[in-house]
């Protein structure tokens, strides 16, 4: 028996995956998430996961921070990643982060289940024409991306909504908290991103490609 989650925004992709993984695999059970607030509950909900399916560029999720955030939170849970970009720099980028996979979202469910058999089997598991090229590609530093992934749930909105050019007045309203709740979470993320002003959190946010 596997226990799978599938984490993606995109509900018609994700029915289509869980319905061919079905009739590929023997056994497979599978939860879905649409974003990286649910999928964080499904992980602390599950008893046992074999394994996570984890799209990049969900809610909350931006691109590298929801995965150094599941794989900080939950060591022992497998991450292959799914999606529509193969670009050798973000591959090796994905596999710096810890995922044990990288899955093209356009592959056939044989290649899935052989993906999936493979990581479970203790490999790392990469398209044979991204072996190569992920051997040209330099050590990527994540660094800011592992700082990013210490930020609380509420102070990395704080640094959504920094990123979208919101006073501390118009945050405090969204987050329903005072300016000085904000205040403070500002200062908290300065500190933990080893940044001095709201434009250099600003830049962060934007080379990180962060969203909500």
């Amino acid at each position: 028996m596997i226990s799978l989650i599938i984490a993606d925004d995109h509900p018609l992709f994700r029915s289509a995956l869980s319905g061919a993984l079905r009739a590929e695999i023997n056994g497979i059970t599978i939860e879905e998430a649409d974003d990286l607030d649910s999928t964080l509950r499904c992980l602390s909900e599950m008893k046992e996961v074999d394994l996570l399916l984890l799209d990049l560029k969900m809610p909350g999720s931006g691109e590298l921070f929801g995965l150094i955030r599941i794989r900080t939170d939950f060591p022992d849970v497998p991450v292959a990643v799914i999606s529509g970009s193969d670009e050798g720099a973000m591959v090796a980028q994905v596999i710096e982060a810890g995922a044990l996979g990288f899955i093209p979202k356009t592959s056939e469910p044989s290649v899935y289940s052989r993906a999936i058999h493979a990581i479970l089997a203790g490999d790392i598991w990469l398209p044979d024409y991204l072996q190569s090229a992920l051997q040209d590609q330099p050590t990527p530093d994540l660094s800011m991306q592992h700082r990013v992934a210490e930020l609380t749930p509420q102070q990395y909105k704080v640094l959504c909504y920094l990123h979208e050019g919101l006073l501390n007045k118009q945050i405090a309203h969204e987050l329903s908290i005072s300016e000085a709740t904000v205040k403070a979470h500002i200062t908290a993320i300065f500190r933990k991103l080893d940044i001095n002003n709201r434009t250099q959190a600003v830049l962060v946010a934007s080379e990180l490609k962060l969203q909500m």
